[in-house]
């Protein structure tokens, strides 16, 4: 049997135990390979005279394009070719620096059959931080469109330009477009072992600088059997996910999981959010599967949900719980419940709501066929129904990291103790269904009750003023910390104090005692630059503004629970 049929062979018996999640979890076994090329084992042998679309991108003017399996496969060929004529070899790190455009996926695939180690890297990043990424990450080419390549000129480090869109603008540097010129078959010149580094994505740095995360040629492109066991997807599915390429979750859904599933890789590319057009755009081209976080489902919510006629029969979010209105209000319009799912980039799924699975609002489900979840006390090291995320490494579960590339301390730091830990707090209840709590690092004590920033926030977040909030712990001499949330006020509500008693009174009444919010501030959120909150610099300013004195520190902009008569 060849890696291929070996592959096939684990994606379909996972499709079939769909409907039997604990068969597929005592029954499911990670096909374990010596050697796997995504590219070559796999995306090629299903694009073998496979003219079904395997990317379909539209444009907010209505412009498209689509490209079908066996164009791919060709195309990333060419692709390939010129790549090793442009100097690239086998384990040569390049980093790709595109937006939603199909190049993007050309070179993918293209350093994939390669051997190259790929850098995926958002197009926001300046020259200071693309210097820290080239640095770190020994980058010696990048692929950018022309304004990305410029950005380039201020980098203090020398890279190979590969320049998509515009002939290239420096004699040394290869435009993209001779890749046109290149023979369609390619010949890889060697094999991919699948222990061999193939990606390497920066985390979002809420609580720390980026690290690296490291994964093989079977972490992600096999790994993903989990995400599309959660997901649902099946051959001829039309997949949307709404998330930038830079990042992890971009790999996640909008290549190996798809494509793992044969189903097509669906973009709207729009500039600003209009949920009217983007279901019309799902309407138009059959969007039978939706991946969204958070946000853009709470601005779906706030459009007319019955203009999309056909609405697709898989629903899904993930970065944080949805709460219960949401995902009642999109079940009433749409019949359809939004599943959600935890993982990071540091691995694939572990734990999701699978489509036949009964929905407990709040939680994340249960734990996916190939890994195994326990929950340990950070302080006494035991396991239990309450604590720290972790994976028992025996058997090691194929979808997660190899470690920290270059940072063997905090590598160490992961995998102490024979698990890996994922630094999130979670809930176990006697059904098996698993609450997130939140980051570790963010849980906090008020009162001597530890208390969930997530669990707040949800709360928050239901109230017709708040738009968006992080809740973070801020000092007290009395508690030693309290509550406080820094609230970006809904469009129509005016940052005064009318708003922020309307926003206690609604946690005075939906909130235990011990958990109500005591401090509240409209203030604009400091995020990553791929929109996760920065409690951290939240945290640090109010160690600066409340050095135990209880004391409302910003006149006008932060008010107490006890500046208003909250039992009225």
């Amino acid at each position: 049997m060849t890696v291929t049929d070996e592959f096939r062979a684990a994606r379909d018996k996972l499709i079939e135990l769909r409907s039997d999640a604990v068969a597929a979890g005592d029954g499911f076994e990670w096909p374990r390979f010596d050697h796997f090329n995504f590219g070559i084992d796999w995306f090629d042998k299903v694009a073998e005279g496979n003219d079904n679309p395997a990317l379909w991108i539209v444009e907010q003017d209505g412009t498209e394009g689509k490209w079908s399996y066996a164009e791919l496969s060709r195309r990333s060929n060419q692709v390939a070719n010129f790549l090793r004529r442009s100097g690239v070899k086998r384990g040569d790190h390049v980093m790709i620096m595109l937006n939603n455009q199909v190049e993007l996926w050309e070179t993918m695939l293209a350093g994939i059959k390669l051997g190259a180690v790929l850098l995926p890297t958002t197009t926001q990043l300046g020259p200071i931080d693309l210097t820290d990424r080239v640095e770190r990450g020994k980058a010696e080419f990048v692929i950018a469109g022309a304004a990305d390549a410029a950005k380039f000129d201020d980098v203090d480090a020398e890279v190979v330009r590969i320049v998509v869109g515009d002939d290239a603008t420096r004699q040394q540097d290869y435009s993209y477009v001779d890749a046109d010129d290149e023979e369609t078959g390619f010949d890889p010149q060697g094999t991919s072992r699948a222990d061999d580094l193939l990606l390497l994505y920066f985390t979002s740095g809420t609580t720390s600088k980026a690290k690296m995360v490291a994964h093989s040629h079977v972490s992600y492109p096999v790994g993903h059997l989990s995400t599309m066991y959660w997901m649902g997807l099946t051959p001829g599915d039309v997949h949307l996910n709404v998330a930038s390429p830079g990042w992890a979750k971009h790999a996640w859904s909008n290549i190996f999981t798809p494509w793992i599933a044969e189903s097509c890789v669906f973009l709207y590319n729009y500039s600003r959010f209009d949920a009217n057009a983007l279901m019309e755009t799902m309407d138009r081209v059959g969007v039978t599967s939706f991946c969204a976080p958070p946000t853009v489902w709470r601005m779906l919510i706030q459009a007319d949900l019955s203009h999309l006629k056909t609405p697709p029969k898989i629903a899904l979010g993930a970065g944080e719980p949805l709460n219960p209105e949401v995902i009642d209000r999109v079940k009433q319009e749409w019949g359809v419940l939004i599943r959600d799912g935890y993982g990071q980039t540091e691995t694939t799924l572990q734990v999701g709501n699978s489509p036949d699975q009964e929905l407990k609002y709040g939680s994340m489900g249960k734990v996916l066929p190939g890994y195994d979840v326990v929950l340990i006390d950070p302080a006494t090291g035991e396991e239990g129904n309450e604590g720290e995320i972790c994976l028992r490494l025996d058997p090691r579960p194929l979808g997660l990291t190899s470690g920290y590339w270059s940072n063997e301390e905090k590598t160490a730091e992961a995998f102490a103790d024979g698990v890996y830990h994922t630094g999130d707090v979670a809930e176990r209840d006697e059904n098996g269904y698993i609450t997130y709590v939140g980051r570790a690092d963010d849980v906090f004590k008020a009162s001597d009750y530890r208390l969930s920033p997530f669990e707040l926030e949800s709360v928050l977040i239901e109230h017709e003023a708040v738009a968006e909030a992080a809740v973070v712990p801020s000092p007290d001499p009395v508690r030693l910390a309290v509550p406080k949330a820094y609230v970006v006020p809904a469009g129509g509500f005016e940052p005064n104090a009318d708003t922020a008693r309307a926003i206690l009174a609604y946690c005075r009444e939906h909130l235990a005692p011990y958990k109500r919010i005591r401090r509240l501030e409209f203030s604009e959120l400091p995020k990553t630059i791929s929109g996760k909150i920065r409690r951290v610099e939240l945290r640090a300013r109010e160690d600066q503004l409340h050095p135990f004195s209880g004391e409302p520190a910003v006149e006008g902009k932060e008010y107490a629970d006890t500046d208003f008569d909250l039992k009225s």
